[in-house]
């Protein structure tokens, strides 16, 4: 599924997990690939740019750098960068429903906004924000990362309906499970509760949601707008 030729392609939080490994898949599909980073350096083999999604001025300056390494607008935007603060709702403090939302949401609000400038000019886009699974089912403890990845369907189908008669889609790729550092660790007896919940009996690879990610942003998807697509091992049915 190789571009017919390379697209300038910006994947938001693109240094670790599922980020990284949808950047990779759409080096591989052909594509030019930049991803930010708050800090550090970017992987190997990728380049990055500094971008805090939280703010607007941060994310104006990471296109506007990522537009002269690309020598042209921002075409494919995905928007993977999110956090979790996760806790009871008694517990939970405002400061902790705020931060989720505001990097999760609105922060691709913001990248979305952003990247539309250069799609509209250009009447060409694909813009996919990743969301989770947890945005459709809920999940105890979870009510900041729920919300703000369901938030994340709403911006997506508004978008189709305000630009996509431009030439831009905006599709939602919701994962479910994935085998990441952070499941690694848990205690065995929470790994078989979580599998025992998942009619395929395992977890996802990165790698499985990046390929979804690569067909949802390529031009054999062009018209798919507006959608919501799981990659959860049949967890969401029905959602």
């Amino acid at each position: 599924m190789a571009a017919t030729q390379p697209r300038n392609v910006l994947v938001t939080g693109g240094n670790r997990g599922i980020g990284l490994a949808i950047a990779r898949a759409l080096v591989d599909a052909g594509d030019t690939v930049l991803i930010t980073h708050r800090s550090g350096e970017p992987p190997e083999g990728l380049r990055g740019v500094r971008c805090e999604v939280t703010d607007s001025a941060s994310v104006d300056a990471a296109f506007t750098e990522a537009e002269e390494i690309f020598g042209g607008p921002v075409q494919v935007l995905v928007a993977n960068a999110g956090i979790t603060r996760d806790t009871l709702i008694l517990r939970m403090s405002d400061d902790d429903f705020d931060a989720v939302i505001d990097t999760n949401l609105t922060g691709a609000f913001r990248c979305v906004r952003r990247a539309a400038m250069g799609m509209v000019r250009q009447r060409y886009g694909r813009i996919v924000l990743i969301s989770s699974v947890v945005g459709l089912l809920g999940s105890p403890g979870q009510t900041n990362y729920a919300a703000s990845k369901s938030g994340l369907i709403g911006l997506a189908r508004s978008i189709t309906r305000e630009v996509g008669g431009r030439g831009i889609t905006a599709n939602v790729v919701a994962p479910g499970y994935i085998d990441t550092e952070m499941t690694a660790v848990l205690p065995d007896e929470q790994k078989k509760a979580y599998l025992d919940t998942i009619p395929a009996r395992r977890f996802a690879t990165p790698e499985e949601v990046a390929g979804v990610v690569r067909f949802v942003a390529s031009d054999d998807a062009a018209y798919i707008s507006g959608a919501v697509i799981p990659v959860d091992g049949g967890l969401g049915m029905g959602h």
